[in-house]
């Protein structure tokens, strides 16, 4: 049901949000106008796509896409020119669609998609320190470095519009680059146990074998891990899942220059829809212990 209103929301912006863009728009040049016209029409279509076949890279897609067509609906509104009832309308629909993407479902159902055979695969949660300030400048400087040359080209500003085209455009695609790192972060169900797979806490994926897990449970969030703990949490504590294993496992943690190298008997990590995956686990027959 929230995927429908995702699409449902998404598909409407060029009504509910079409005539905020249309009437900041009006005052600008013929050409630098259709330019800006056509971004805004590819942003739509490749959100779009992204929702209506979902996958990770369409996840990423959208939280980029929306969170931007808020900001252009946004810059629209301050512009002054769109009525109090169209600009109240397109906030509205466009805050809808980043909260919407925000949420489990849809990261769930992009996950899914891209998983094999017997696979159930819950992404695993965006640190929070994230949002307060790397992941909006991140997306703000993807739809800058995406849309600054092409719009100062069309305004006739020639040598500064390629700079920044050749610059810009490199600069989107290394951050985009950066941002899906957070729509390849999964736990997976697979036949022989749970595996742990995060490009940003583990230098490569980790099986625990169903036989080796002694347990599977919430993780308090209140209490401080044991030292003897691997916390693959990044600072998201609500909805923490604990994984005990028999003996000591070795894990490769990712750091800045290299590999390190650790050895842990508990794996506390933060998956969305953690309740879900405890009960889809504990159907494949791994122990489950209730809070």
């Amino acid at each position: 049901m929230n995927l429908l209103l995702l699409r449902l929301a998404w598909v409407t912006l060029p009504i509910t949000a079409g005539s905020v863009a249309a009437d900041a728009l009006r005052p600008w040049d013929a050409t630098p106008r259709a330019t800006a016209e056509v971004l805004l029409w590819l942003l739509w279509l490749a959100v779009l796509v992204a929702l209506l076949a979902p996958r990770p890279v369409g996840l990423t897609i959208a939280r980029t896409g929306a969170p931007l067509a808020f900001a252009a609906v946004a810059l629209g509104v301050l512009s002054g020119r769109p009525s109090p009832i169209a600009s109240s309308v397109a906030l509205v629909a466009t805050i809808a669609c980043v909260a919407l993407v925000a949420i489990p479902p849809f990261a769930r159902a992009c996950a899914q998609s891209a998983a094999y055979g017997d696979e159930e695969r819950f992404p695993l949660k965006v640190p929070p320190v994230l949002f307060l300030g790397i992941l909006p400048v991140a997306v703000l400087a993807v739809g800058a470095g995406i849309a600054a040359g092409p719009l100062l080209l069309a305004g006739g500003k020639i040598v500064l519009g390629l700079i920044l085209l050749a610059v810009g455009l490199p600069v989107a695609w290394l951050l985009m680059r950066s941002l899906h790192l957070l729509s390849r972060r999964w736990a997976v169900l697979v036949p022989a146990g749970l595996v742990i797979a995060d490009p940003m806490t583990l230098a490569d994926p980790i099986l625990f074998p169903r036989e080796h897990i002694l347990g599977l449970g919430p993780a308090d969030p209140k209490i401080r891990p044991p030292g003897d703990a691997a916390d693959l949490r990044l600072g998201a504590a609500l909805g923490s899942i604990a994984v005990l294993i028999d003996e000591d496992v070795d894990l490769y943690r990712r750091t800045r220059h290299e590999a390190e190298s650790t050895r842990a008997h508990v794996i506390i990590f933060a998956p969305v829809a953690s309740a879900e995956l405890l009960d889809h686990a504990k159907s494949r027959r791994i122990t489950v212990h209730a809070k």
